[in-house]
């Protein structure tokens, strides 16, 4: 019988040299002859072979200008002590046949730290394959959850059913796409107030959302997005224009790309200028906005808010975000700036004497007092 390899701690290695020509029997059977009685009768190999306790011994020879040498292997299932006790048993063989010779034990090697490696080796190969398919999953099955409720946000705005975000109706701005899956792609980035066209011909649901809230066209950077946003600048009240980066289409941009498209975007005037096409009648707008139009036409797209005394007269320009904190500093009677009024805006306007508020659009205002008077371009009032 032979020693399983399952069973075996030990691994006996050492280096042959014969003065003379001898084959691998002839080493065998001198360690056998030579180890018989020498370390005890419990550690006679012979029988701790049968007892397969240690395996069988291996040896390779090779001739050389009538000399020999090569290696030895043997494996044993038995404790330290008595593995270095064979060891240094096969060392003592100084004859194999007529011929003189040395075997020199070169290791002793434990061969369970060297299983444990190979275990260690593989598992690490493993867990590096595990993780490299759990990050190739995971993003996966988060963008399938994703992807899921972004369709569940979804609502369909109107008679004509457009696909929407669930801000769309409530929300004194809107971004307006070419399709549903740019509202999906708006949805995954957290941006619910943007509605899809669905097709070059705009529907009079997008007309009347342009001309109650302040209106962001954000079109594919090819010709198709071209087209479409011709077409609403000349039927609908577009105040703004963001566009994808050239032959991306809105769908499929990151965050980073859409947040620099929508930071980008230019006032639509300018945009028509660009495409050529005949700049927009305002003579309604004139009508609304009446001698503050030139001042607001002066900042529109520039985030500023223009402060007037009684008088008429500019007392400063700031930007749109620090208007509630400047005005119980400046005390102005009259407020032009390119946004939309809210009610915070309104109670600060009312506690610090504001007369005139002129602005974009009115969002959700409750409660606005007889001595304010808003003008937007938006909302009559």
């Amino acid at each position: 019988m032979s020693l399983d390899p399952s069973a075996a701690k030990y691994l006996i290695k050492a280096k042959i040299k014969v003065d003379g020509t001898v084959d691998r029997s002839d080493v065998i059977g001198a360690i056998f002859g030579q180890t018989e009685g020498l370390i005890g009768e419990e550690l006679d190999l012979r029988d701790l072979q049968k007892s397969t306790r240690i395996g069988r011994i291996e040896v390779e020879i090779r001739h050389n200008q009538g000399k020999s040498e090569g290696e030895l292997t043997l494996t044993s299932a038995l404790e330290k002590v008595e593995t270095a006790l064979i060891a240094a048993g096969i060392e003592s063989v100084d004859r194999i046949g007529p011929c003189k010779a040395e075997i020199k034990v070169e290791k002793v090697e434990d061969i369970r730290i060297s299983r444990r490696k190979r275990v260690v080796e593989r598992a690490k190969e493993i867990l590096a394959e595990m993780i490299k398919q759990s990050r190739e999953e995971m993003p996966d099955l988060v963008e399938e959850i994703r992807q899921s409720v972004q369709v569940e946000e979804i609502i369909y705005y109107g008679p004509d059913r457009l696909p929407a975000g669930p801000n769309i109706e409530k929300s004194d701005a809107i971004i307006v796409v070419e399709g549903r899956n740019d509202v999906i792609n708006l949805l995954k980035h957290g941006i619910k107030n943007a509605i899809a066209v669905e097709g070059t011909s705009i529907s009079q649901t997008i007309i009347d959302l342009c001309n109650e809230k302040i209106a962001t066209a954000f079109v594919d950077g090819d010709r198709g997005g071209e087209l479409v946003l011709r077409e609403l600048l000349q039927v609908a009240d577009i105040d703004f224009v963001a566009r994808a980066p050239p032959t991306r289409e809105v769908e499929e941009l990151p965050y980073k790309l859409i947040m620099k498209a929508l930071k980008n975007k230019v006032p639509a005037e300018q945009y028509k200028e660009g495409l050529g096409l005949k700049k927009e009648e305002r003579k309604k707008k004139e009508s609304k906005l009446g001698e503050y139009e030139k001042i607001f036409e002066e900042i529109r797209g520039k985030h500023l808010a223009v402060f007037l005394n009684d008088k008429k007269e500019e007392i400063k320009r700031i930007e749109t975000g620090k208007i509630v904190e400047e005005i119980p500093k400046e005390k102005p009677s009259i407020i032009i700036f390119d946004g939309v009024v809210t009610q915070r805006l309104v109670d600060s306007a009312y506690e610090n004497n504001v007369k005139t508020i002129v602005a974009t659009a009115r969002g959700e205002v409750a409660k606005i007092p007889r001595s304010i008077k808003i003008i937007t371009e938006k909302q009559a009032e």
